[in-house]
């Protein structure tokens, strides 16, 4: 006869089934999107969610895939720019500036943040808004398997098509359209760093009625861009040495 096993080891065995179908499966979703474009997003379901449940009545959701190559150089660079200069070199994380954050908040600075675009990426595709322990745990995972999972050009290419850059506006093709009436083929250095100088903060800050603050960070991440040598960085192989906006 077989022995029977004690309460716990039914339950701890449970427990790694569980585990291990976590893993397969979350591992499979990254897998397949690397090369299917996802239809929706996380952040994009919670937002129609929210919009269905405070019945706002005059929320739209716009987004359209664009992919890499019909969607202008300057775009990605302009968000490498803008938000993490460092992308094309670490592995999902950028340890200075995490350890730049704590500093600051050691010291009562204003906090700014320390998220990768890769980590963007995780949070904005599969997981929600907050600032959880539980959701930050979930987004190094899902960081970790994006950069083990894909290479740095999709990680671009999926963030660029679902950050949010508008009030329901997700993805360069939607804001292209809404605020510059031309392809996202056809946008300029001015253009793409002022969709990314809205970020992260697109219902505070407005690409087509720009704030002095915007203009002035779209102005410095043109800069940025012209520093970093342009598109072709995104190819580099040298760090930089990154300057923030102050």
């Amino acid at each position: 006869m077989t022995p029977r096993r004690s309460p716990a080891a039914r339950l701890l065995r449970l427990f790694a089934i569980l585990a291990v179908s976590w893993l397969g499966l979350t591992w499979l979703a990254v897998l397949v999107l690397r090369f299917v474009p996802p239809w929706t997003s996380a952040v994009m379901m919670e937002r129609r969610v929210g919009a269905l449940v405070h019945r706002d009545p005059g929320f739209r959701l716009q987004h359209r895939w664009v992919p890499w190559a019909q969607v202008s150089p300057y775009v990605p660079l302009a968000m490498v720019a803008g938000e993490d200069q460092k992308f094309p070199f670490h592995h999902g994380f950028d340890f200075d500036s995490i350890q730049d954050a704590m500093d600051a908040a050691d010291e009562g600075r204003r906090l700014r943040g320390a998220s990768t675009i890769s980590q963007q990426t995780a949070k904005n595709l599969f997981l929600w808004n907050g600032r959880s322990f539980v959701r930050k745990g979930l987004e190094a995972y899902f960081t970790v398997l994006i950069e083990l999972t894909w290479p740095k050009q999709r990680i671009l290419e999926v963030y660029m098509n679902i950050a949010e850059l508008g009030d329901g506006i997700y993805g360069v093709g939607a804001a292209s359209d809404a605020f510059f009436r031309q392809p996202p083929s056809r946008l300029g250095p001015a253009q793409a760093a002022r969709l990314a100088a809205v970020l992260p903060s697109p219902r505070r800050f407005r690409v087509d009625r720009p704030s002095g603050y915007v203009l002035g960070r779209a102005n410095w991440i043109q800069q940025q861009m012209a520093q970093l040598g342009g598109p072709g960085y995104l190819q580099s192989r040298q760090p930089p040495r990154v300057q923030r906006q102050r």
